[in-house]
């Protein structure tokens, strides 16, 4: 569960993790200023038959972005009251086009090759005896958690609605920390059984 990698050979699976990575924080830096609400629609087709290209079971995770909705609608209105609709259009169509393009790069690229590719960024702390590998592996791990748990939410939000719980969602913060705790001490006994994360010479 630590990773919600789609284990199939594509186009996107065969570009290298430091260019999605790369293009990523390209396309963040570049839609913060777009206002144009065509424009971030296309962006955000796009983004859509990125995931079609990919096949079914990339299109099945579409729906972590359920969670999002009732937060996305909030926005939404908050934005609408004070500067405006477009601006709070434009707003969840800029957010759900870099969350989908974030998940879509958790779902493409292998723990190894995306470690492999942040840790340049921490070489200098290397100079400071820092063991740069494991910050590296915190990183990418929080990246991947990101999609997991917005599963574990979705799950909750699922579990809510069916036994009728109402418009109250704050009650499920406590249960899903619970969740994200449990979740992360799985995944430390993992890594713990397994000898913990492998060094690598410098």
């Amino acid at each position: 569960m630590i990773s919600l990698y789609l284990g199939q050979q594509s186009w996107l699976h065969r570009q290298p993790a430091g260019f999605k990575l790369l293009i990523l924080a390209a396309i963040s830096i570049a839609l913060y200023p777009v206002i144009n609400l065509w424009l971030l629609a296309t962006m955000l087709l796009g983004t859509l038959l990125l995931y079609w290209s990919l096949g079914r079971q990339a299109l099945r995770q579409l729906k972590l972005l359920r969670p999002l909705l009732p937060l996305f609608a909030l926005m939404f209105l908050l934005q609408w009251w004070s500067v405006g609709w477009q601006e709070g259009l434009g707003l969840i169509l800029r957010m759900s086009t870099l969350i989908l393009l974030a998940n879509l790069i958790t779902m493409t690229t292998r723990m190894e090759a995306m470690m492999d590719a942040v840790m340049p960024l921490f070489a200098p702390l290397r100079w400071l005896g820092v063991d740069t590998r494991r910050i590296a592996f915190a990183v990418t791990l929080l990246i991947r958690f990101i999609p997991v748990l917005m599963a574990v939410l979705d799950s909750l939000l699922e579990a809510w609605r069916a036994r009728g719980g109402g418009k109250q969602v704050w009650r499920l913060a406590i249960p899903m920390t619970i969740q994200a705790i449990r979740l992360s001490d799985t995944v430390s006994e993992a890594l713990a059984a397994r000898g913990g994360i492998s060094r690598k010479a410098p």
